[in-house]
């Protein structure tokens, strides 16, 4: 089994200026690769720190992959880190230079004299070139770890991992594992309960079967490790069959499916054109529906409404727009909580439902559209 950590450097990410998505770049191949990961940090740019990270990660894991700090100025620590983690010294190496100064003259400039800092690297380590940016990157190598610094900038890293870490991996450490990974995304039911109904399933070693909660939805994932995709797909297959028994309908969809998509094509499936009209709810509603069809064909109202206004509101919305179905949902605070005000119309029923949401109340704005859309949804498949 082969483990990994990464490090990803820069204060600037410390202090919330940036975001990293390279960490989550990088751990989706890994992942694909059947490299497993051990844990992610990120440091500021201090050499002393850095380094002592780099060591820890090198005890733990045998791939240490970094990112960031591979710059030109004096706040581009990663090389002097590495050296200092590895006890190396720092090494000229011309080619380099010599890349960096034809990758800068594409640009019509010559390169300043700070850039040749980015041709040095720690002594005896495999220099990488950087075919889409002007800092190259390299792997230092013991008889156990690889130890892999890579560009900040996302598609600089991104390109030196396909092109030359992935295959230096691949060799390196023999991987003839993948490893697949699918969402089955339901709602309506809490993370607690759903523990309840997979839990024994959630013991299992591979594939692996986990949750991961949002607000009105809870993701399960299936994870496999095999040596083939086909036989990934397999082994998924029977784990998934068996949750979907116990599930139902309570499953809305895989991987990138929506609630908000899943439950739009539910009703074209009816033959159903829908209004909705919401109230304390910042658009939010109309904004997930709108995302996952031609706005034109949602026919969205955002209204102040007082308690107990919601459904004779909506009865008029949907009579004024000659709709089939109409969903409306109000929030209004409460004393500790939030009150949802919902009230359904179609062509069969009507419903009304008044629900509680006790946590933050910036959250219920994500919770209250989730909840609805997926009432909706389950009118809709009956």
């Amino acid at each position: 089994m082969t483990a990994s950590e990464i490090i990803t450097i820069g204060t600037e990410i410390l202090l919330g200026e940036i975001v990293d998505t390279n960490t989550r770049y990088l751990a989706r191949n890994l992942r694909d690769l059947g490299v497993d990961l051990y844990r992610t940090i990120t440091i500021g740019d201090n050499i002393e720190r850095i380094a002592e990270s780099i060591q820890e990660s090198m005890q733990r894991a045998e791939i240490v992959i970094t990112t960031g700090g591979l710059g030109p100025t004096i706040d581009d620590p990663t090389r002097d880190a590495v050296a200092l983690a590895v006890g190396q010294k720092l090494e000229f190496m011309p080619e380099l230079w010599e890349q960096i100064v034809k990758r800068v003259s594409l640009y019509g400039r010559k390169p300043s004299e700070n850039q040749k800092r980015q041709a040095y690297i720690p002594q005896g380590s495999i220099a990488l070139e950087n075919p889409v940016g002007t800092a190259p990157c390299f792997i230092v190598e013991t008889e156990r770890n690889a130890l892999i610094s890579l560009p900040g900038v996302p598609r600089e890293m991104e390109t030196v991992l396909h092109s030359a870490v992935i295959p230096y991996i691949q060799k390196r450490y023999g991987l003839d594992e993948i490893i697949k990974v699918r969402l089955l995304r339901t709602s309506g039911i809490g993370e607690g309960n759903l523990d309840e109904k997979i839990g024994d399933l959630e013991l299992l070693s591979n594939p692996t079967v986990g949750l991961a909660a949002h607000t009105g939805v809870v993701d399960i994932r299936l994870a496999a490790k095999a040596k083939t995709e086909a036989e990934a797909n397999e082994m998924i297959a029977e784990v998934e069959n068996e949750i979907r028994q116990r599930l139902g309908k309570i499953i809305f969809g895989t991987d990138q499916d929506t609630l908000a998509g899943v439950t739009l094509a539910a009703l074209s499936e009816r033959g159903w054109n829908l209004v909705t009209l919401e109230s304390g709810l910042e658009n939010r509603l109309s904004d997930q529906l709108k995302k996952a069809a031609d706005p034109a064909l949602i026919q969205s109202e955002n209204r102040q409404l007082a308690p107990n206004e919601l459904l004779p509101a909506l009865q008029k919305l949907k009579s004024k727009n000659n709709a089939d179905a109409a969903l409306g949902i109000a929030l209004f605070p409460g004393e500790e909580e939030q009150i949802a005000e919902i009230a359904l119309l179609t062509p069969n029923a009507e419903k009304t439902r008044t629900l509680c949401y006790g946590g933050h109340p910036k959250n219920a704005l994500r919770w209250a559209p989730n909840i609805v859309l997926n009432i909706l949804r389950r009118v809709a498949l009956k």
